[in-house]
């Protein structure tokens, strides 16, 4: 069994998850609940599995990690903090912007 981490979720993240939310449910009619689904299955994933992302080359913060949703087309940035290990969401960026977050 592995370890489960707390997941917790920057203000700058819970932000820009809160517009892709409300822009997602106004927009995607067939799927309006997807933004909050797929983050609910990414943060189970990332409790048990906090390396699966990807190293992040297009922030400045240091030890930061990226994972794709490809469902909603936005990459969840992350790292790992703490003692005991704790999975801090710090970005949730749409990939159909270009660049990276500003983080």
């Amino acid at each position: 069994m592995s370890l489960q981490r707390e997941i917790r979720v920057s203000a700058l993240a819970d932000q820009q998850i809160e517009e892709a939310d409300n822009w997602w449910r106004q927009n995607r009619d067939k799927a309006p609940g997807a933004i909050v689904e797929e983050l609910d299955r990414i943060g189970r994933l990332l409790a048990s599995h906090p390396l699966i992302g990807k190293r992040a080359t297009n922030v400045r913060l240091s030890g930061v990690r990226r994972i794709h949703i490809e469902r909603v087309h936005y990459d969840v940035y992350y790292r790992i903090v703490d003692d005991p290990e704790v999975v801090e969401i710090v970005a949730f960026w749409g990939t159909r912007r270009g660049g990276g977050p500003p983080i």
